[in-house]
């Protein structure tokens, strides 16, 4: 849990970035998003050109993005014991080409959404999904725990931290098996607790169900032109491979 709240916090700490792809309108980049991923998806005939023509779509917006390249690589390398699975099982049945495909394509699409994450703060992503229609309770449930993440983590830092002054650091790993057993229940509570109180506060200060957005947003010329030729690059890999 610890190690989940500091990765959200480094994707936080990027997504305040300033680069040509941070200053972008969130909608621009969900849409170009979308397309890529479709393109991605609907590829029938994959092959090592494909590959290079979505890579080097990509690697256009990673340096736009000024993000850490080798962090979001290995980041993005995440998805791939997950796909490797399935790509294990398609090379094992004998269709080789097919298995590779499936690994490129989730490594490629896993990345792209990674990109898009790092250069935009949460707040711009909500109201974005909020502008295409997306159900007020899933952006708003989205929010949740993305903050509460946060909370139920420092929690237990701070249950680990106690636990560490009363008892010590022991080597037996069974009874602090038994003791961390028992720790997840009054873990939960007390974050339950605690998100709780946060609510509170929140309704207390005029809270209704939506966050209020501390700027208007503005879809510009550079936000069209960046949404038309990102799509138009991938539609074209699409349709010419």
């Amino acid at each position: 849990m610890r190690s989940a709240a500091r990765e959200t916090w480094i994707v936080e700490r990027w997504s305040r970035g300033s680069s040509p792809l941070h200053s972008l309108d969130a909608r621009a980049k969900l849409a170009a998003l979308a397309v890529y991923l479709l393109a991605i998806a609907s590829t029938s005939a994959w092959t090592q050109a494909a590959v290079a023509g979505y890579a080097v779509i990509l690697s256009a917006a990673l340096a736009a993005s000024r993000l850490p390249v080798p962090a979001l690589l290995a980041r993005a390398a995440l998805i791939l014991p997950f796909s490797a699975t399935f790509a294990l099982i398609t090379w094992l049945s004998g269709d080789a080409t097919r298995a590779l495909a499936l690994v490129e394509k989730s490594f490629l699409s896993g990345l792209a959404v990674l990109v898009v994450i790092a250069a935009t703060p949460l707040t711009d992503l909500a109201r974005a999904l909020e502008a295409f229609r997306v159900p007020r309770s899933l952006v708003l449930v989205i929010q949740f725990l993305y903050r509460y993440l946060f909370v139920v983590a420092d929690q237990a830092h701070r249950m680990r931290m106690a636990a560490a002054c009363r008892q010590g650091i022991r080597r037996n790993a069974r009874p602090r098996f038994h003791a961390a057993a028992g720790a997840v229940g009054v873990l939960f509570a007390r974050s339950w607790e605690r998100a709780d109180g946060i609510y509170r506060a929140m309704a207390a200060r005029g809270f209704h169900g939506t966050f209020p957005a501390l700027a208007p947003t503005r879809f510009r010329t550079v936000d069209g032109v960046f949404l038309c030729g990102f799509a138009l690059a991938a539609l074209a890999v699409r349709l010419m491979l």
